[in-house]
């Protein structure tokens, strides 16, 4: 391959959101499923399981519209007037659960494997920063 097709290739890779580069809405679909399976079947993730209602499918649908236009995609769930942030305030997000979500979230990215590997790396390490963020900073001892 020349130098001028890896660059027009570069440049083409460069263009598409991570939404298109990870496979799009079937991805990050089977991704989120992943996700929650993990959590309603792995052991590892019970602290985590603990903190969400008895039926997920809402939270399925709900994390999977956010991701979807988080990476790119269709900013439905953005556009609803949704705020990650705002919607986990309220909850005793601790450290243990917030490493437990990044955990199986990287698990679920994983083992749906994306094409672009770089890309679905990149995905769970901002994901697993996002979750830390969730964990209240406690008030210094003076």
């Amino acid at each position: 391959m020349s130098d001028e097709a890896d660059q027009t290739e570069g440049e083409q890779v460069a263009r598409k959101t991570p939404y298109e580069r990870l496979g799009g809405r079937e991805v990050i679909a089977a991704i989120t499923n992943r996700f929650y399976d993990l959590m309603e079947g792995d052991p590892a993730y019970a602290a985590l399981r603990a903190m969400h209602a008895a039926d997920l499918g809402p939270m399925r649908e709900s994390l999977a519209g956010f991701l979807t236009g988080w990476s790119g995609g269709p900013r439905d769930w953005f556009a609803s007037g949704k705020c990650m942030m705002s919607m986990h305030r309220g909850l005793p997000i601790a450290r243990e659960t917030a490493d437990q979500w990044a955990a199986a979230m990287r698990r679920a990215i994983a083992d749906v494997a994306p094409a672009d590997k770089v890309m679905a790396d990149a995905m769970a390490g901002v994901l697993e920063e996002i979750a830390g963020s969730m964990v209240p900073v406690e008030a210094s001892a003076d």
